[in-house]
């Protein structure tokens, strides 16, 4: 039965899970909602969208070992189960007017959903395009990064027609349903199993095999620096991407005089960005290396960050922050092909979920440390300007993974030519 199966529909299916749990960014459509029916504060609500936040990045650090050990198939069901009864429960708790409750279902159990959801396909797509690596990611991801675009209107219709709880409800039973189809279709390749026509194109020389530098097991991999060099990549473009996000219209207006209206069209349309950037970039890193995309995403936001506090031209201002987002999403989409490439497909997504741990952090530092320097500063340029400092720091770190990978390779093929005499 294995050997039936498209990989393209392995690829649509991870897409279904991550365009169902990827509406958690479309959060911001029941705040206004929830605090006028409920008298609940803004902070009040906002804390369910950190608690689901949070609980991807733990979950997916702890079930990493468990998408390994039972497959995908289980992990996407088990995913399915948590997000789908957290949204549904959310329904019961909005109809009880329950805040705590509402944390514990939408926030505790969904937030399960999103992090065994997130990491559950990865590895399997993976193993299903070893010729594309980065698009197989790439694509899912970017399901993951256009899904706030989807479920915004659909959420914003439904609670007008049907009301909140009702909302819940209905959203709760489509992602069980589409998140339980998705799942029943994973699978992993059988053993040595290669796309067609690759094979043959390997054996006549017009196709590299992917070299994976090493196979190692999570807890072997956290203890290698290339681990910690990947983690504080992610931990900083996430860090200055997500504050970038959380104050874009009030940074907008300040700097390039934009009017709040034209500052919100600017901040529907960072979605877009967001969403190619993470399926161009991925794409592009098949091409020329998870480290040259690296690289050249820092040397990019060193001088984007460097020039955005002088632009004060609406149109120049908006491409740049563009331009920056594409960065962001690419950096989540790139990050699995790059640990496959230097860690092998052993233990993908475990080594997935302790490197999402990096994303749990930024989004905490990123969003306090924006509005924490702005306050301190009265200008957004100092907040700019700290942060392509960061970028720097990102850079040199890439530059030393870089130096790492290259002495893994020559160890390599020593080894190689040792074995051959």
């Amino acid at each position: 039965m294995e050997t039936t199966k498209n990989r393209w529909l392995i690829a649509l299916s991870a897409v279904g899970i991550h365009i169902s749990i990827g509406s958690v960014y479309a959060w911001s459509v029941f705040t206004n909602p929830l605090i006028e029916a409920y008298g609940w504060s803004l902070s009040a609500v906002s804390l369910t969208f950190s608690i689901a936040i949070l609980f991807l990045g733990v979950s997916a650090a702890f079930m990493g070992h468990f998408v390994e050990k039972h497959g995908p198939r289980k992990s996407g069901i088990v995913a399915a189960i948590f997000f789908g009864i957290g949204t549904i429960g959310a329904g019961f708790a909005t109809s009880i007017e329950s805040i705590f409750l509402l944390y514990v279902t939408y926030g505790v159990l969904g937030g399960i959903g999103l992090g065994v959801g997130y990491i559950t396909p990865v590895s399997t797509l993976v193993k299903w395009f070893p010729d594309r690596r980065g698009l197989a990611t790439g694509l899912a991801i970017m399901g993951f990064g256009f899904a706030a675009m989807i479920a915004s209107p659909i959420m914003n219709s439904l609670i007008n027609s049907v009301g909140i709880a009702n909302t819940f409800y209905i959203l709760g039973v489509v992602y069980l349903v589409v998140m339980l189809g998705s799942a029943s279709y994973l699978a992993p390749p059988p053993k040595g199993w290669m796309p067609k026509g690759f094979e043959e194109k390997i054996q006549s020389g017009d196709k590299k095999p992917v070299a994976d530098l090493s196979q190692l097991t999570a807890n072997e991999a956290v203890k290698t620096k290339r681990f910690w060099y990947l983690w504080i990549m992610l931990f900083i473009n996430v860090t200055c991407g997500i504050a970038i996000i959380s104050v874009a219209s009030p940074m907008a207006q300040e700097i390039a005089g934009m009017s709040a209206v034209a500052a919100a069209t600017m901040v529907g349309i960072m979605g877009l960005f967001n969403g190619f950037g993470r399926i161009g970039w991925a794409s592009i890193s098949d091409y020329i290396g998870r480290p040259n995309v690296y690289t050249t995403f820092f040397i990019i936001q060193i001088a984007s960050f460097m020039l955005l506090p002088s632009l004060s031209h609406a149109i120049a201002f908006q491409a740049v922050v563009f331009l920056i987002l594409t960065c962001y999403g690419g950096g989540f989409a790139a990050i699995p092909a790059y640990i496959g490439d230097i860690f092998g497909t052993k233990q993908l997504g475990a080594i997935h979920g302790y490197i999402l741990t990096a994303w749990a952090l930024a989004g905490l530092v990123g969003p306090i440390l924006a509005s924490t320097i702005r306050e301190t500063t009265n200008s957004y340029a100092g907040t700019l300007y700290i942060f392509t400092g960061m970028f720097v720091v990102a850079l040199v770190v890439s530059i030393f993974i870089r130096s790492d990978i290259k002495q893994l390779k020559e160890a390599q093929k020593a080894e190689g030519s040792q074995v051959a005499s």
